[in-house]
């Protein structure tokens, strides 16, 4: 993910430590993860991840069941203070940002002054607070009010990032609830049959239908990210990583061997060692084996993203081995 935590200096940052302060209850805890408790649970709110809407309120009461059900939708979650205008604004921002998106995320909206368990729970000192949720943990991105491109631009990675580990569920953005006007128009119906795919773990089907898609429309960029991701998904199921890499130590330039720590690490976040282990291979070999390290790696550059720093870093690597 992008780091630019930046709780004091960013523009639309607003100090809350007298706020924390005073608001918070004595004694007052809580962890922001699937298995500790945030004040209890509640009655769901319209709208929680896996079930409608771009948006939804999180409160003490109901904040984990929100935070377990980022096991299959990613969250992004904004912190904001009713009594400041300008976080509540932000807020506005991102969840018109969050429609085009077509429910690959859910925006969680936490008003930190009617929550203070969950001020202290994320340590909020200003708002807004823009951070994501993926299998219960929190992913940092940045305090502030930041430019649509920058959020944008973040929102990509952290969805990459979401994929990796498996999170790849979508929300129905066109439900009652929506803070959208109007519905979204509805998927393309071999979108919808492979998103559907993978939320059901039919990884080949959902290959399958990217396929068809990428068939129909060779430039469909959304398929091609797709197939590629269920791609890594597949090669990785069953893999265990330390035999993986007990079998790439033993065999430097096997490219299956190879290849499939290079996914493990992509999988696992380690982008940058999955990247410079394919560029040492290409450099190693030749021919056909050399080839096929390529291709591969030229598809986890797919995986990550062809807007991420490390994707360019390492096509400038990836040149200089062939050449």
């Amino acid at each position: 993910m992008t780091d630019q935590p930046n709780p004091g200096g960013v523009r639309g940052a607003v100090d809350l430590s007298g706020l924390q302060s005073a608001a918070a209850p004595a004694g007052a805890t809580a962890t922001p993860s699937t298995g500790s408790s945030a004040g209890g649970h509640a009655a769901a709110a319209p709208g929680v991840p896996g079930r409608s809407g771009v948006v939804v309120e999180g409160t003490d009461a109901n904040f984990q069941e929100i935070a377990n059900a980022s096991v299959s939708v990613p969250l992004l979650l904004v912190l904001w203070a009713a009594r400041l205008p300008e976080s509540r604004a932000y807020l506005d921002t991102v969840v018109s940002v969050a429609g085009s998106y077509e429910g690959r995320f859910q925006v969680v909206s936490i008003d930190v002054e009617a929550n203070p368990t969950l001020l202290r729970a994320f340590q909020v000192q200003s708002v807004p607070v823009t951070m994501g949720m993926v299998q219960g943990q929190p992913v940092p991105m940045f305090a502030g009010v930041q430019a649509e491109a920058t959020l944008r631009q973040v929102l990509d990675e952290f969805l990459g990032l979401a994929v990796q580990h498996g999170v790849a569920g979508r929300v129905d953005v066109s439900a009652a609830g929506s803070a959208e006007e109007g519905e979204e128009p509805p998927l393309p119906p071999l979108h919808q049959e492979a998103y559907d795919a993978i939320e059901r773990g039919d990884l080949e089907a959902a290959a399958a239908a990217y396929t068809s898609a990428l068939k129909q429309d060779p430039a469909d960029a959304d398929a091609q990210l797709g197939l590629a991701q269920v791609g890594l998904m597949q090669r990785t199921q069953g893999a265990d990583l330390q035999s993986a890499r007990a079998a790439a130590a033993e065999h430097p330039q096997d490219v299956a061997a190879q290849t499939l720590v290079a996914d493990l690490d992509v999988l696992g976040g380690h982008v940058e060692d999955a990247f410079l282990r394919l560029i040492d291979l290409v450099r190693a070999t030749s021919g056909d084996e050399r080839e096929a390290a390529r291709a591969h790696l030229l598809e986890l550059f797919a995986v990550v993203g062809s807007h991420d720093e490390r994707v360019r870093k390492a096509r400038t690597a990836l040149m200089s081995a062939l050449f």
